[in-house]
């Protein structure tokens, strides 16, 4: 295997961060420029008056004025090229600021881009200016935590990625508890009732990287709880694989039915073609939610009729069947209105759960609008939906696991609802939680920074 070059590497590390989506900008992004001044709306499913305007008197905290607040966003745009994170805090504050801000100051988005290796000097300045950042997310996150805790900073991201920083204090996760399997009930669901024939013969291959590694080493930890047996693991070149033959056959060679995928969906394609061309067809294949886009869909081209693709969106509604559900309908016309509804992806919509909730938080605190508040505001939600865009989400612990998936099926006409026998609308909730057992490092504290919540004003 050869040795990752920085560039390779780095790219590695962006597209192999399994469910993870990159955005962002260097420069601030003008809130509702082009726009009209009013929103059609200020209620977001069943959250009302999510903005609107108020009289504000006071500057009880750092980034936040009588007229507005200061919010980091980070993003690693710079070098992926990604615009998914910044397409989101766009259309959020353009549609908050158009109807008076958050109790009437407005919000302005710092754009921290961290250009994939520059997450620490990002931090630094974000602790000197923001009050706390929403709906960013960065691959390398993991390095800025230890300066976030230090600065008190809270933290409404998108998705987390690095051990250290997923589930690190001061943070609201929508993406479940670090402690637990995160896709224990779907796993579950695909080796037990739809191909149960599966489970004694299960494959996992990953990207080498740091973060699919680890991904990998818990992935096998859960399989072989719900009675998996795990008869094939391998690594694949980060960097890319020029012929995806000698890994197809290994595949074939040990028999596995159902193969989990940590990596980057360009790659699952080409495997996928050429475990067709050798006529060898799995049970199933957890493509991961990486792969929920309509660009997987077009490249997997013919093998998506003989493989049979999964993904489990961990609660998130569907883009698809957007006219059943009032929250994904509206926030695809906000897009439609800010920025453009082809811009929207389950990364985005998981970034404008975040806004929602960091809007919500600060709107409970009125005039006296500070960090303290605002962390023990968003911590008494113990069923947040985003308005209805998601499954509920226990927030009032650190380290709560999700209760619901939902199971997606690649198809030659697009993603589809699989038939997964959901029992709560669009999720199947209550399912058995795995806790991990096996040593895969821990979330930073405040302890870890000579720091405790008594510190947090």
């Amino acid at each position: 295997m050869k040795t990752l070059t920085p560039v390779a590497a780095l790219a590695a590390v962006a597209l192999l961060a399994a469910g993870c989506g990159r955005s962002g900008g260097d420069k601030e992004e003008p809130s509702g420029a082009g726009a009209p001044k009013q929103a059609v709306s200020a209620d977001f499913g069943d959250l009302k008056d999510v903005c609107g305007p108020g009289s504000p008197t006071k500057a009880p905290a750092q980034g936040v004025t009588k007229d507005s607040i200061d919010v980091g966003v980070f993003s690693d745009v710079g070098f992926t090229k990604n615009p998914e994170l910044l397409n989101s805090a766009k259309v959020f504050t353009s549609w908050c600021n158009d109807l008076g801000g958050i109790k009437g100051r407005k919000i302005v988005p710092h754009i921290r881009d961290t250009k994939m290796m520059e997450v620490r000097q990002r931090m630094l300045e974000s602790c000197k200016q923001d009050f706390a950042l929403a709906g960013g997310s960065a691959a390398l996150d993991g390095l800025g935590t230890k300066d976030r805790l230090s600065c008190l900073l809270p933290d409404f991201p998108a998705q987390v990625v690095m051990v250290p920083n997923s589930g690190s204090d001061l943070q609201f996760s929508q993406t479940g508890g670090a402690s637990y399997a995160r896709y224990q009930g779907y796993w579950g669901w695909l080796m037990k009732e739809a191909y149960p024939g599966s489970k004694g013969a299960v494959g996992i291959i990953a990207g080498d990287s740091p973060v699919t590694k680890v991904g990998a080493a818990q992935a096998q930890e859960s399989l072989k709880s719900l009675g998996g047996n795990v008869a094939y693991n391998d690594l694949y070149p980060a960097q890319g694989v020029s012929d995806w033959t000698p890994y197809a056959q290994s595949i074939k060679s040990k028999g596995v039915k159902g193969l989990v995928f940590y990596g980057d969906w360009t790659s699952l394609s080409k495997l996928e073609q050429i475990l067709t061309s050798i006529n060898y067809k799995l049970d199933w294949i957890d493509a991961n939610n990486n792969a929920y886009l309509p660009q997987f869909i077009k490249l997997a081209g013919p093998s998506l009729k003989f493989q049979n693709n999964y993904a489990d969106l961990s609660g998130l509604h569907p883009l698809e069947t957007a006219s059943d559900n009032p929250a994904t309908k509206k926030i695809q016309e906000l897009y439609a209105k800010y920025a453009s509804a082809s811009d929207l992806t389950s990364v985005g919509m998981r970034s404008f759960s975040a806004w929602l909730l960091f809007a919500k938080s600060a709107a409970s605190c009125g005039d006296d609008l500070t960090r303290k508040c605002l962390y023990d505001a968003a911590r008494k939600e113990t069923a947040w939906t985003a308005g209805g865009l998601q499954a509920p989400l226990d927030l009032s612990k650190s380290d709560a696991p999700l209760d619901c998936f939902n199971a997606e099926k690649a198809t030659p006409d697009g993603w589809k609802p699989a038939d997964f026998k959901p029992n709560n609308g669009s999720y199947r909730c209550g399912e058995a939680k795995y806790k991990y057992t096996g040593t895969y490092g821990k979330p930073m504290t405040l302890a870890d920074v000579g720091k405790s919540m008594n510190d947090l004003k």
